[in-house]
Formats: structure tokens, sequence, C-alpha cells
């Protein structure tokens, strides 16, 4: 890629004549690369490493459910899982957390959809997806939703 970029800086270059009309500035040292034209003030952005990653292990909530258009299906369920925390007092309180998973990728699609159970012990490795969605009453309200790119069964129990 940074010999692209280079090749791509000798063309502007010549096309532009001197190499004072177009500066180019690699910066590769982080992993990210930032070009700017003198000429145009324009700027390519820095392209940086990020990362959106889940991992969830733990019980599914509800049986899989297909939803979407038969262009766009999508199947969605919904995991539990538990965290525990202790009172002052001593007392050890369970708290459950509910996460909706949607699932795109057709062939793991179709076996979320023939194979997974409610109660079943699951893994899910997705990304975070914020988005907004209408209720009844035309109201918009946030949403927040794992898309799902592994899903691992454990035997039912």
């Amino acid at each position: 890629m940074l010999k692209n970029l280079v090749m791509f800086a000798r063309f502007q270059i010549r096309l532009h004549g001197t190499s004072k009309e177009v500066n180019r500035l690699l910066h590769v040292g982080s992993r990210c690369m930032t070009t700017v034209e003198t000429n145009n003030a324009t700027e390519m952005p820095r392209l940086e490493k990020s990362i959106n990653q889940v991992t969830l292990l733990g019980r599914v909530g509800n049986e899989p459910q297909k939803r979407g258009t038969e262009e766009h299906p999508v199947i969605t369920f919904s995991i539990a899982t538990h965290e525990l925390y202790k009172y002052e007092t001593g007392d050890y309180v369970q708290r459950t957390n509910w996460h909706r998973i949607c699932v795109f990728r057709p062939k793991l699609r179709d076996t979320v959809y023939n194979y997974l159970r409610k109660g079943q012990r699951v893994l899910v490795n997705g990304r975070l997806s914020y988005g907004e969605v209408k209720d009844e009453d035309g109201q918009v309200r946030p949403t927040t939703a794992i898309i799902a790119d592994d899903v691992i069964f454990f035997s039912p129990s």
C-alpha cells in the first residue's frame, strides 16, 4: 500500500509540475498516513486502526426469530448474562443483563434459526451497533444490538 501511495505522489508531482505544488507527508511509524495537497487544500483522512468487538457468553432468552425482508433477512434472539455483586451488608445479588443479537450472515443465520434453542448456552462474537426504531406510537427510540460474526453453541441443558 505504501508503494502505491509513493507512486501516486510521484504521478501527482509529474502532473502538477514541481514538488512545491504537491506536498506529500507519509507517516508510517504508527500505521497512519496523511496526504496534504497545498494547491487544492484537500486532506485525505488519517487511516487509524479501531476495534469494535464484543464477546458474550450466556444463555439464550428466547427462540430465534426471522425478521426483515426476503432480500434482507435477519435472525434475532436475546442473550442473558449475569454478574454477581456484594452489598455492604454482605449479601450477594445477581444482576442480569439482556443483549439483543442480530445475525445477517447467510449460513450462520440458517444454522442459528434451525438449531439454537431457548435456555441453551452460547458464545457470541460480534460488533456493537447503535440505531433508532419507531415504536407503535410513532416515537423514535434508541436501540443497541450486537451484530454476530460468530456463534458457538454449547450442548443443550
